[in-house]
């Protein structure tokens, strides 16, 4: 059993496998939640299997946007601190807009998977959190700061001011708070067949470095922001998207 122990959601494809790879790499233990059991223990089996590190991810079956579900978590964590929590459960979710009911559903279950999942985990798990030193990160995306997804981009942006409260909240405990924005992002589940060759050329254009990003770009990040070399960054939105839209 590793000394430290992360958290992340979302963490069966895509940018959670990639980060929560990451993490056992550097020596974690790592909790991944998401709603899909059958991913999630694939996932966790391939990791610990490729780094020979059989246990190292646990697999935790819940529905974040449930509040009566987190308890699972909890007991998963079984009394352990919590070095890092990194919320990256949400996505894209369309409906029909038609009527003012349609709109009404479609926003609420857009801020339900992208804000809702990241404050239920992060408050479940509060307690836990190393103090000092603990990590909580939460992944939002370009389209917070470009819009263009409708209630997704508003859902993405509500993390940005959390993660700015948040990080005033838990600073005291030298405990850092900060958001990672991503890119295009390809070998990912977000785009769920909807994506055409002219849209990736297109959003390959958009970048200063002529090419698209990948799972391992955002979880290198997220092992830097949960080592100790970035305690000193706290409160921050880290834009990891190729340049297609510069920080500010």
């Amino acid at each position: 059993m590793a000394e430290r122990l992360a958290v992340v959601s979302g963490g069966a494809t895509g940018i959670g496998a990639a980060v929560a790879e990451g993490l056992v790499s550097d020596g974690y233990d790592v909790i991944v939640v998401g709603r899909r059991a059958e991913p999630l223990e694939q996932t966790a089996t391939r990791i610990g299997k490729q780094l020979d590190r059989p246990g190292s991810v646990q697999a935790v079956p819940a529905d974040l946007t449930d509040p009566a579900q987190l308890g699972r978590v909890v007991e998963a964590v079984a009394g352990r601190t919590v070095d890092a929590v990194v919320n990256n459960a949400g996505g894209y979710l369309d409906g029909d807009s038609s009527t003012l009911d349609g709109v009404a559903a479609r926003w609420r279950a857009n801020l339900d998977s992208n804000v809702l999942t990241a404050v239920l985990l992060t408050e479940a798990l509060r307690p836990a959190l190393r103090r000092p030193g603990g990590r909580v990160l939460l992944i939002s995306s370009i389209a917070a700061q470009r819009g263009g997804g409708g209630p997704y981009s508003a859902a993405k942006a509500a993390l940005h001011g959390w993660g700015y409260h948040l990080a005033q909240e838990l600073g005291p405990e030298q405990i850092t708070v900060n958001v990672i924005s991503p890119g295009y992002v390809v070998d990912t589940e977000f785009f769920d067949g909807r994506m055409t060759p002219e849209g990736h050329r297109r959003r390959v254009d958009a970048t200063l470095v002529g090419r698209a990003g990948e799972p391992a770009d955002i979880a290198a990040a997220v092992r830097y922001l949960v080592s100790p070399a970035a305690g000193y960054v706290t409160g921050q939105v880290l834009g990891v998207n190729g340049g297609s839209v510069l920080g500010r």
